[in-house]
């Protein structure tokens, strides 16, 4: 398959040195993606890189993935405007297996195939080359001048309110540049992609391959992401969505992507999924049909929840999303756990309630308004409870009921609501 072809109609390209793909046409290459190991894992940021090499082991070639061990250590300066924290060895060596473990969602890493995917680290080449000998064997190769020249160094250099960059971070683009010139020599790398802010960073590579070894290596980049309200894609209110189900919940990961617009929906199922172009095309048209059904971002969520999580989580999921308005029942509700509960009702107004009061049974007028004052008043509650408007765990009470112990949800929680818009939970203590 055609590589470029492919990520083209994909909308996943930016820049690509000239005859990249007639490279990638004559036989199997392998390429590369740098992944930051400052954290136990990605997040969705991350995600159109990884993508890229989805795709193009998919198209018969070989996939690796680096992790910057050594530049992880220095801090890139592209698009920041301040140096990273450094971390140590052990640390980065245990978020190295965490990255690898999500990459293997989405690349072949153990079936034997001719272009499975491997994943090098930069320290292991990097952590025994002495200073005086990497300024003379490769520090000569590159001037100044063609280091000062490239867009993430003139910003951080000539950006107001900044401190400049330091010699470290300066040094960045050379050592990501010999990473390149490593894995050209060990393993015939000949292609480095990224985000369309490291261009710099990889024609620094190339340079150096043909410069110290008169050799021919290609780059080529994709699109940072944007939303079409002009916020940060892989931003929510509480932080990056992350590709951990323990720093970014299923239900919330999954919730980022149905919530997407009508224009970002169409953008993202090209660059985020696997389905192939008619497919997409078809969903396309048939979303624009009825855009009130919301066809998109349906599948888009499932698609990516599935690969990310699994389909499992994906259903969960979506019962979970069906919890706050939808026609769930109090089984539903105690089939989540309490982690996804308290995403779902993020935000809902709540009291304490202590366990004996549980116990001994708490009646609803003292639930719905004393114990509560989710009700305004006494007056108010049984009202409510007449007009049978009162739900407990979303199953119908009147007056006469009591809660208990055999309500409550993870053994800790109770939802009441009036009517289907206002949620109230207790919390036992």
């Amino acid at each position: 398959m055609n590589f470029v072809e492919e990520i083209t109609w994909r909308g996943m390209l930016h820049d690509v040195m000239p005859g990249t793909e007639e490279h990638l046409m004559e036989k199997m290459r392998s390429a590369y993606v740098g992944f930051d190991p400052t954290a136990d894992s990605l997040h969705i940021g991350n995600l159109v890189p990884i993508m890229l090499l989805a795709h193009y082991q998919r198209c018969g070639h070989k996939p690796v993935a680096l992790v910057g061990g050594a530049t992880g250590m220095i801090g890139d300066p592209s698009g920041k405007s301040s140096e990273r924290n450094l971390l140590d060895e052990a640390t980065l060596r245990h978020n190295q297996e965490c990255v690898r473990e999500q990459l293997s969602q989405f690349l072949d890493f153990s079936s034997g195939a001719k272009n499975e995917a491997f994943m090098v680290n930069n320290y292991d080449w990097m952590k025994d080359f002495g200073f005086l000998e990497f300024i003379r064997d490769i520090g000569k190769h590159i001037t100044v001048n063609y280091m000062i020249s490239k867009e993430s160094v003139k910003n951080r250099i000539s950006g107001e309110g900044t401190e400049g960059m330091s010699f470290t971070e300066f040094t960045y683009q050379l050592v990501q540049g010999y990473d390149f010139l490593h894995l050209y020599r060990e393993f015939k790398c000949t292609l480095q992609m990224g985000g369309s802010d490291q261009w710099g960073n990889i024609t620094t590579g190339t340079e150096l391959i043909r410069r110290v070894d008169q050799g021919k290596g290609f780059a080529l980049t994709c699109p940072l992401i944007t939303k079409s309200d002009g916020s940060k894609f892989g931003k929510s209110e509480s932080g990056n969505i992350w590709l951990d189900s323990n720093r970014t919940s299923p239900y919330k990961f999954y919730q980022y992507w149905l919530n997407s617009s009508d224009e970002d929906a169409e953008k993202y199922i090209k660059i985020f999924t696997f389905l192939d172009k008619e497919t997409i095309q078809k969903l396309i048209s048939q979303h624009k049909e009825a855009p009130h059904l919301r066809l998109l971002q349906k599948v888009l969520s499932k698609e990516v929840t599935i690969t990310v999580h699994s389909e499992e989580e994906y259903e969960n999921a979506v019962k979970a999303s069906e919890v706050l308005f939808g026609k769930s029942t109090a089984g539903d509700l105690k089939n989540l756990d309490e982690a996804t509960l308290l995403d779902v009702f993020e935000g809902v107004p709540q009291a304490e309630i202590s366990r004996a009061e549980i116990e001994s049974g708490l009646d609803m007028i003292a639930a719905l308004s004393a114990k509560t004052d989710f009700l305004k008043s006494n007056g108010e509650a049984r009202r409510a409870l007449k007009e049978n408007a009162i739900s407990v765990n979303k199953e119908k009470v009147g007056e006469n009921y009591q809660i208990t112990s055999s309500d409550l949800i993870n053994n800790k929680y109770v939802i009441l609501n009036k009517g289907k818009r206002n949620i109230y939970i207790i919390r036992i203590v």
